[in-house]
């Protein structure tokens, strides 16, 4: 389950933001290395609300700094 979180969110940062995939792994920061901004972030919650069906709430972002970060959140809501 959490490697098919990562892919889907590899793919969509590939894909959406137009970022090159070898730069992305679990240990990516989303704001240093990838340089999202707190549009991109947003935007990056609407993709993920849709791709996943999962309700994630805005506050749950604020503590993501990593890729790994938002499979390991990702992840927790699913389970729960």
């Amino acid at each position: 389950m959490k490697n098919q979180l990562y892919q889907q969110l590899k793919e969509l940062l590939v894909n959406y933001f137009e970022l090159p995939e070898n730069m992305i792994t679990q240990e990516t920061d989303l704001y240093e290395e990838l340089e999202l901004d707190s549009i991109d972030a947003i935007d990056l919650l609407v993709k993920l609300r849709e791709l996943t069906d999962l309700d994630i709430e805005p506050d749950a972002f604020k503590k993501i700094r990593t890729v790994g970060d938002v499979v390991n959140e990702l992840q927790q809501i699913q389970s729960a």
